[in-house]
């Protein structure tokens, strides 16, 4: 079967030839018919790939600690040697999947060969998933529209953490796919919405879905937009979806929420 693999030395991404999977107790083995392309976190992992080894090591430096730690443990040698094998094995990308189980695993329950199911699988012709990261597709839904699940499913967990009411104010930070996603299911539980993004075009696709969104690139202060939304109020949650280095998100946050 054919599968999107990277290298994490040099970043190149290669579609290559390799075994089916088989079938694991517990799980499904699934043959793909779309895969979700995550934007920012697949960026993210092939500006890794291409970045010098002293980026790489900027990029991460919890693992450059877990490395300094496993120099004084293990040497240097066997530590570096460890580095590079790391290094060396192909990273799988993708996590969005959609497609019809053709295999069951021991133990599975609750489905069987022939359904639609969307799962965390990678963007392979064929993927073997835990059954707990799989659903099963309704018929009314495409599989275009299924491989969303997984990255709006992203957003919805930070929904449940919130636990709005009908009728708050929510702010979402960042206008990417999974900010959008969730800007729609919070509409969809009866919340007013305002998003922030620096991307004009962000800002427009938000709008063009009925969201009070807001281009930061033009100078506005989020917290004072935030205000503005909430009648001077403060609203009543923010959900922080953006992609950057900047504090900015974490402290302009809070101070954007009415006190409880």
């Amino acid at each position: 079967m054919k599968q999107i693999l990277q290298s994490l030395k040099t970043g190149d991404i290669e579609l290559a030839e390799v075994p089916v999977p088989r079938v694991k107790p517990g799980a499904l083995l699934i043959q793909t018919r779309r895969t979700l392309i995550s934007l920012g976190t697949e960026r993210m992992l092939l500006n890794f790939g291409k970045a010098g080894w002293i980026d790489k090591a900027r990029q991460q430096p919890d693992k450059v600690k877990q490395v300094l730690q496993k120099v004084k443990t293990d040497g240097l040698m066997p530590t570096v040697n460890a580095v590079f094998n790391k290094l060396d094995q192909p990273l799988t990308l993708g996590y969005s999947n959609a497609g019809k189980v053709i295999a069951v695993g021991e133990g599975v329950f609750g489905y069987k060969v022939g359904d639609r199911v969307v799962s965390n699988g990678n963007h392979a012709e064929f993927v073997c998933v835990s059954q707990h990261l799989c659903a099963r597709i309704p018929d009314n839904v495409s599989s275009t529209s299924a491989c969303f699940t997984v990255v709006a499913a992203i957003g919805l967990q930070g929904i449940r953490l919130i636990n709005p009411s009908l009728g708050e104010s929510v702010a979402v930070m960042g206008l990417g796919l999974i900010g959008l996603l969730s800007c729609q299911i919070l509409q969809a539980n009866g919340c007013r919405v305002i998003g922030f993004d620096f991307d004009h075009q962000k800002v427009e696709l938000a709008r063009s879905y009925g969201i009070e969104a807001f281009d930061l690139a033009q100078g506005d202060n989020p917290v004072d937009l935030a205000m503005n939304f909430s009648y001077g109020n403060g609203v009543d949650a923010v959900l922080i979806t953006a992609a950057t280095t900047s504090n900015d998100p974490i402290q302009q946050a809070p101070q954007m929420c009415r006190k409880r």
